[in-house]
């Protein structure tokens, strides 16, 4: 019962801090952001936030994450608002590698399957 609670709460979380980012935060750092899971302890303390950009340079992930910390507390307030739960859990945001991963994957097999021809 308790994992069933958990992921509905990680779907809120994500579809409502897409929506602080969209509307509430005016950042010029954090635009772009798209926000791709959520990721709750069982406890309901704390919350892996993952996002990701579409630019592929070092220097614009390092300002968006400076960003997305300077505005954390600004979503966490807006999340309690939102959200009806006792405690708003803390929020961490990571990148989310999985993107980049998966692009860096497809150009090795578009390049693999020009060599064959």
């Amino acid at each position: 019962m308790a994992q069933y609670r958990v992921g509905r709460l990680e779907q809120e979380i994500q579809r409502e801090v897409n929506d602080i980012l969209l509307k509430r935060v005016r950042d010029p750092r954090v635009q772009g952001v798209t926000i791709t899971g959520v990721d709750v302890t069982g406890d309901l303390q704390h919350a892996t936030i993952y996002y990701s950009i579409l630019s592929d340079q070092e220097s614009d992930e390092d300002e968006t994450q400076k960003g997305l910390d300077k505005a954390t507390s600004l979503i966490r307030g807006e999340l309690g608002s939102r959200l009806s739960i006792y405690r708003t859990p803390e929020l961490i945001f990571k990148l989310d590698g999985s993107i980049q991963y998966g692009s860096k994957i497809d150009q090795l097999i578009n390049k693999l399957k020009k060599s064959d021809r």
